[in-house]
């Protein structure tokens, strides 16, 4: 296998291909690689012509923006020194480049039609050193840290003259493109003391110093103008922030574009076209619609980068056991890019196997990858748990899966009731409701997987997930014995704190688990540490110290209570990383947390060890 295996550090050999640009035969993207010795991302921004495959390349870039007439590429440069964000317009034909705005907090820039002013999205702070203050809730927020008196900021930047012409602020979570010569701004809408994050918006058009509000309390938001129609997302009026997301356009008249059954993931405006991405029962195809809306890239594939011009879709594509590679649609598919290609070749891995089973009152996808074994070899289990609950398992690359196949292990996975990929009433399902149907779900689809594989050992079944995950997890290890082993990430232990301290948990946990929480006795009854006492099975949990979505209260009271009972936990706390610091930690971060994977399963399911001494992990050292 010319010295290319599978193990912690594996990740680091991988090319990561995000925010794909297209303008007639021009493409541009970001190509990111970990640089394991400096412990830090490097990204070079791609410029490649289709026509004749010549590619440029900027290094230390990101955010790359073409703009119309096809002459200029903008994009983002971090000045580490002096903490600011710098904008750079480059000349297409020669990459001669220009600083034209440093800027401390940018979000989004985007080209106006006329090819010389880019609108720019920031935010700006009080940044006090000594302390932050918020009249405002939440206080904070996942990746973002405390709000500090945040305002959304808005600059009309004209490239020519480096100059900002026009400028002006609302409340954060607003957001804002060009419709022309105007701006359409989303600003979230106000019901009483609180913005109704995610649900409501308020939908302006700003146009030199002088607003028209378009829309009032509606629960969709413009994501995309071709100058004529404005591209909206999400529904006329949303009761749950876990609905659907559809698709409408706004000429004068609002008209439907798509009204599910699935959700919508993201979409674009072509000339009156329509092209979007769906979530379909484990996979993410692509739709156009031009009068009427059709799948036009189905396949068992995950798509999860989009952009469009002149009857050209651009499409990043990953797949179970590849991670995402450019594609080009233009009434066929083909392949742009093959950056991880010569290393897949020198790695095994493994296809999922699908299957369908009953559970209750519905038909439930799984999924599972079964490790190369012997005629007579038994083999451990791990169940994986996707997050959400309104997330998605199925055919896109998942890390841990691939590795742990590699070693030997079974692993299982399925989209239980909430799941998002099907129809509304199906996702929907879970709320006030978690840890009760949607568990039965995943016991239904293991126990189904073990019926379709007699090599699978039941006696060494381990359970992991994280975020809905980890609450999961936690919550298997409480409820049921099957389990001998779990490892539980950034997941939910109590209810009635995430509710008080998450960044949406005013929100979003008054949904899933129920209004009133003072009051209602869901939050006590699906709480996983209220049966700590329940646990049989040793846990591994991991957490980032910087994650506000499940903040660290949820895994150090769980691992406080356990450890109080005499229970066998084990805890590793990251000092950095958001809720998602599986995937956006630093490399070795990233690194270190896969060790910790490998060798709690290892240790638990295969060699029966007492004991995990999470510092000698962390050092490499191996047991004798």
């Amino acid at each position: 296998m010319s010295g290319i295996e599978w193990n912690h550090e594996t990740f680091s050999k991988f090319a990561y291909l995000g925010d794909p640009r297209i303008r007639g035969n021009l493409v541009a993207y970001t190509l990111t690689k970990a640089n394991m010795k400096d412990n830090k991302y490097e990204s070079t921004v791609v410029v490649e012509d289709l026509e004749t495959g010549a590619r440029r390349f900027i290094e230390n870039a990101s955010m790359p923006r073409i703009s119309p007439d096809g002459k200029k590429l903008a994009f983002m440069r971090p000045n580490e020194e002096k903490k600011e964000s710098e904008i750079w317009i480059a000349d297409v034909q020669t990459l001669s480049a220009k600083k034209v705005l440093s800027a401390k907090n940018v979000r989004s820039i985007e080209w106006n039609d006329d090819s010389r002013r880019l609108l720019v999205v920031g935010f700006k702070r009080r940044d006090d050193e000594d302390f932050v203050f918020d009249d405002d809730v939440p206080a904070w927020f996942d990746s973002m840290g405390f709000f500090d008196g945040e305002k959304t900021t808005f600059w009309v930047l004209d490239t020519e003259s480096e100059e900002v012409i026009e400028q002006f602020e609302k409340p954060r979570f607003s957001s804002g493109i060009w419709h022309g010569d105007s701006i359409a701004v989303n600003v979230p809408h106000r019901e009483g003391s609180k913005p109704v994050l995610f649900k409501f918006y308020d939908i302006y058009l700003w146009k030199d110093g002088e607003e028209e509000k378009l829309f009032e309390g509606v629960s969709f938001a413009a994501v995309d103008s071709d100058g004529k129609a404005l591209l909206l997302r999400g529904k006329r009026e949303k009761k749950y922030i876990s609905e659907h997301g559809w698709l409408y356009i706004w000429d004068g008249e609002l008209k439907p574009v798509y009204e599910g059954p699935l959700d919508v993931y993201d979409a674009k405006l072509d000339d009156g076209r329509v092209y979007f991405l769906t979530p379909d029962a484990g996979r993410v195809n692509l739709w156009l619609w031009d009068g009427k809306a059709e799948r036009v890239v189905v396949g068992n594939h995950w798509i999860y980068g989009l952009d469009v011009s002149d009857g050209k879709a651009l499409l990043l594509i990953m797949t179970a056991n590849r991670i995402g590679e450019l594609y080009l649609y233009d009434g066929e598919l083909r392949q742009i890019t093959d950056y991880n290609g010569p290393i897949f070749d020198r790695l095994k891995t493994f296809e999922p196997r699908h299957f369908r089973f009953r559970s209750k009152d519905l038909e439930i996808d799984g999924w599972y990858l079964k490790p190369e074994l012997k005629e007579d070899e038994k083999a451990p289990v791990i169940v994986f748990v996707h997050g959400g609950p309104k997330g998605m398992y199925g055919h896109r690359f998942v890390y841990e899966m691939q590795l742990m196949a590699n070693r030997g292990y079974y692993v299982v996975f399925v989209n239980p009731r909430g799941s998002d990929g099907y129809d509304e009433d199906f996702a929907l399902r879970v709320l006030e409701r978690t840890g009760l149907e949607d568990f039965e779900d995943i016991m239904a689809g293991v126990e189904e997987f073990l019926k379709l594989e007699p090599q699978a050992d039941r006696e060494r079944v381990g359970i992991t997930g994280i975020s809905y995950g980890g609450f999961m997890t936690n919550w298997a290890l409480t409820h049921s014995d099957l389990f001998k082993a779990g490892i539980s990430e950034n997941g939910i232990s109590h209810w009635l704190t995430s509710y008080a301290f998450s960044d949406i948990g005013l929100w979003y946990d008054v949904e899933v688990i129920g209004p009133n929480p003072l009051e209602n006795e869901n939050y006590r009854k699906l709480s996983p540490l209220f049966y700590a006492g329940n646990v049989k099975a040793p846990i591994l949990l991991i957490h980032s110290l910087e994650d506000y979505r499940c903040p660290l209260d949820q895994s150090l009271m769980f691992y406080n209570v356990l450890k109080d009972m005499g229970k066998e936990a084990y805890i590793a706390v990251f000092k950095r990383g958001p809720h998602g610091h599986s995937i956006r930690g630093s490399p070795k971060h990233r690194a270190k947390r896969y060790r910790l994977f490998i060798e709690f399963f290892e240790r638990k399911l295969r060699k029966y060890e007492e004991g995990f001494d999470v510092e000698e992990i962390m050092k490499g050292e191996k047991k004798e």
